[in-house]
């Protein structure tokens, strides 16, 4: 699952990226998020990060997708499993075997999901 968020920092400024949460979940302890004690952001250290503010941007792979950010129809991750392409691009199909579920919550600004399933050959 790709978790895309956008929201404000701890700082007010508007931040947005694409989370990897198999990689977030085996780094991290969520308890803190879910708990409620604190809230689920996009970091520098994600596979796709931008602070509307300050106009940084930062794309970094992760050990389950590579991020495609040179494509001209916009950000691509692929799945290195199966090498299929997630498009997250509103507008297009998400890719094969991928689903977009947008999330209506008051906690964030924007969140979507992007569910991938890695169908393997028996």
């Amino acid at each position: 699952t790709v978790i895309f968020i956008r929201d404000k920092n701890s700082h007010g400024q508007e931040v947005s990226g694409y989370i990897d949460y198999a990689h977030r979940l085996k780094t991290e302890d969520f308890e803190v998020y879910f708990t409620g004690k604190r809230k689920l952001l996009p970091r520098t250290t994600d596979m796709s990060f931008y602070n509307w503010d300050s106009h940084v941007a930062i794309c970094n792979s992760s050990p389950n997708y590579q991020v495609i950010a040179d494509n001209p129809e916009g950000l691509l991750f692929k799945y290195k499993r199966d090498r299929t392409i997630l498009n997250v691009d509103p507008r297009a199909h998400p890719g094969d075997n991928s689903t977009r579920v947008p999330i209506q919550t008051e906690l964030y600004t924007h969140a979507v999901l992007f569910d991938h399933i890695y169908r393997r050959k028996i």
